[in-house]
Formats: C-alpha cells, structure tokens, sequence
C-alpha cells in the first residue's frame, strides 16, 4: 500500500469508516522516519533515548507534556505525562513524552512581562506542530492545566489528522507557608 493510500484509509478509518487493523495503517506516520536502511540513523538516535527494537513496530504516540515550575497549575503535570506513557506502552505503542513551554499571567500581572501572556498560547501550539511533525507521530496527548497552556495545546493538536486527545491536569496544588 502506497503512502497516499495508506493517509486515505488512515482517514477514513478516523472518520469511523473503517477500524484501522494492521501495521502498515496504524504507523502512517512514524514508519516514513523510521522504516527501511535509509532510516537506520533516526533508529540509531531513538535507541539512545530508551527505545527497543520492537518499539519500531509500534504506533509511536507524542504526549506534550506542559509541566513546568512557572506555575502551580503544572508542577504536576510531569506526573500526569508519566502515567500517560505508561499506559500508552502498555496499549501496544510506543510513548514518547516532550515538554513545551508555559507562563504565568498571575505571576507577571501588571508587569512588562504580560505581553508575552496571550503569544505565549501560539507558541505553545508551534512548540507541539513543530515536535509532532519532525518526529511523524501517529498519534499526540497534550496535557495542560492553565488558561495558557489550554488553549495552545489544543490549537497543536487542532493542526493535526490524527488522533489527538487532550488531557486536563486538574486543579492547582495547593501552597505551603
């Protein structure tokens, strides 16, 4: 099956069509950057970073993870990416976790560094279009937990065909004295 067919019954299939089944449907995407001689040097970088060959078989699944220190609305969100993994790579793919950026207006609130507040929401969603598509996800999970990060993950995962659901972090942690 020829790549443009492949991308066709991938559509389909997400349109409820049609199931997907079979290797070749569900790894549209990672197997153009990782299949075949040509691609030995991408295998060669994942394997630096955990995987196995056996993974190379597997629907390889982003998860943004928007978890940083900026903000208690995502100093668990690092967490939360963990078991987002682990239950991918136990579904039978292949999770490969990044992070991308946030702010926090709370924290900036009548400063000069407000105005990067509302772009931060576009950068966000470049940061996961831009990780995704170099690495030819079959699939993405963002996972976010601020009025920033929110809209800018799912602006990402709106730029894809693919399957990409969102995750909520929940509420934030509370403080200590």
């Amino acid at each position: 099956m020829n790549k443009v067919a492949k991308k066709r019954s991938l559509s389909a299939a997400t349109s409820g069509q049609r199931k997907p089944t079979g290797e070749s449907l569900e790894r549209v995407y990672s197997s153009t950057v990782v299949d075949g001689a040509e691609r030995a040097a991408s295998r060669a970088m994942l394997h630096a970073v955990g995987f196995q060959r056996e993974d190379f078989k597997k629907s390889q699944i982003g998860v943004a993870s928007t978890w940083s220190m900026v903000t208690p609305c995502n100093i668990h969100i690092d967490q939360l990416a963990v078991q987002v993994a682990q239950g991918i790579n136990e579904s039978g793919g292949k999770a490969v976790v990044f992070n991308t950026i946030t702010v926090s207006d709370g924290i900036s609130m009548g400063t000069e560094g407000m105005k990067y507040s509302l772009v931060s929401r576009e950068v966000i969603a470049d940061s996961i279009e831009t990780v995704a598509g170099c690495e030819g996800f079959d699939g993405i999970v963002a996972i976010g937990g601020c009025d920033k990060n929110i809209p800018g993950c799912l602006i990402g995962l709106a730029r894809f065909d693919r399957p990409a659901p969102f995750v909520y972090g929940g509420g934030d942690v509370s403080g200590k004295f």
